[in-house]
C-alpha cells in the first residue's frame, strides 16, 4: 500500500493526533530521499518497533557546506515513493525548505551541539552537525514521534542525535539500526551512486581495513598502540588512491579516545575516493 505523502504541517499534525487517539506508538526514520535498501532496512527496523511508521525525505541545506554537493545530491521523489510503499510504510513528510525554514537561511535559531561536532567528520565538515541537529529537532517537533531510528554507519551523528534528545529532555526514543552493505562489504550510502564500477570494487577497501584493525587489536598480548595501528591503516588505504580524513578507534560510549582499560570500541574512517567522499565504521570489543 502506498504511503500517505504528507507536504503540508497541519495534514500531518492531524494525522498524527489520530495516530495518537488510537494508541498506536509510531516511528519516525528521517531521510534524505534517494533511498536505497539500507534505507527500507530501516523500515522494517522500524515496524518490529511501533505501530506506525513515518519517513521524511528532506534534503536539508543547512548541513551541506560550501562546495559539498547539495546541488547535485539525488532527488528521487517518485522512486522513493514506490519504494516506500514496497516495505509499507505508513507514511512519508515532504517538506518544502520553507516548511522547515519559514524564516529563510540560515536558520534563525540553532542547536548547537558539543564538542563531539567539532571531532572527526566535524572537523572536516564544519557546521554540518549543527545543520543535523537543527534539522533534526525540527523534524522531531513536527511529528512528534514516540521512537526515531538512525542508521550506525553515521556512528558519530547518531550519538550527536542521542546527546541532544538527552540534554533537551525530548520525549522519544532515539534507536540505532546495524549498517547495510553490498555483497563486497560496502556500506550502503547514495553518496555511492557517484562512484564509478571499479571505485565502487576499491570502496569495500574501507571495511576491509578496519577489520584488518580490529583483528590486530584482539589478536595482540599488548595494549595496542592505536596511532601506530591507524597509521599504518591510513597508509594501506592511500596506497589504493583514498584521501583520508581520519582513521582511528575510539570509545563506543561517546568517541573519546580510549584509555587502556576500555573494552567497548570503535574503528571510524572517512576517506574520499576520486569526488566521493565515504564514512564507515566497525564496533568491537577487547
Amino acid at each position: 500500500m502506498s504511503p500517505t505523502v504528507f507536504e503540508d504541517r497541519d495534514a500531518l499534525a492531524a494525522q498524527r493526533r489520530r495516530w495518537r487517539e488510537a494508541g498506536e506508538r509510531v516511528a519516525l526514520v528521517p531521510t534524505m530521499g534517494n533511498l536505497h535498501e539500507g534505507h527500507l532496512g530501516l523500515i522494517a527496523f522500524a515496524k518490529q518497533r511501533a505501530d506506525r511508521v513515518l519517513a521524511t525525505i528532506f534534503v536539508n541545506p543547512s548541513q551541506f557546506g560550501a562546495g559539498e554537493d547539495f546541488e547535485r545530491y539525488p532527488r528521487t521523489l517518485p522512486e522513493d515513493l514506490a519504494a516506500l510503499a514496497r516495505v509499507d510504510c505508513d507514511g512519508v513528510f515532504v517538506p518544502a525548505v520553507n516548511a522547515i525554514y519559514p524564516d529563510g537561511l540560515p536558520p534563525r535559531t540553532r542547536v548547537t551541539p558539543g564538542p563531539l561536532a567539532d571531532d572527526l567528520c566535524g572537523a572536516h565538515r564544519r557546521g554540518h552537525f549543527e545543520g543535523v541537529a537543527t534539522v533534526v529537532l525540527r523534524l522531531f517537533n513536527l511529528t512528534q514521534p514516540d521512537l526515531a531510528i538512525f542508521g550506525e554507519k553515521d556512528f558519530q551523528q547518531l550519538l550527536i542525535i542521542r546527546q541532544m534528545a538527552a540534554d533537551l529532555a525530548l520525549p522519544l526514543e532515539i534507536l540505532g539500526a546495524p549498517i547495510a552493505r553490498d555483497a563486497r562489504g560496502l556500506a550502503l550510502s547514495s553518496r555511492n551512486g557517484y562512484l564509478s564500477e571499479q571505485e565502487r570494487m576499491r570502496a569495500a577497501a574501507l571495511q576491509q581495513t578496519l577489520q584488518r584493525v580490529v583483528a590486530k587489536a584482539q589478536t595482540s598480548t599488548q595494549p595496542p598502540d592505536w596511532p601506530a595501528v591507524c597509521g599504518q591503516a591510513e597508509h594501506a588505504l592511500e596506497a589504493l588512491g583514498f584521501v583520508v580524513d581520519y582513521l582511528t578507534v575510539r570509545r563506543q560510549a561517546d568517541l573519546l579516545r580510549p584509555s587502556a582499560e576500555d573494552r567497548a570500541l570503535v574503528a571510524l574512517v572517512a576517506a574520499k575516493l576520486g569526488t566521493t567522499r565515504l564514512i564507515d565504521n566497525l564496533c568491537f570489543q577487547l
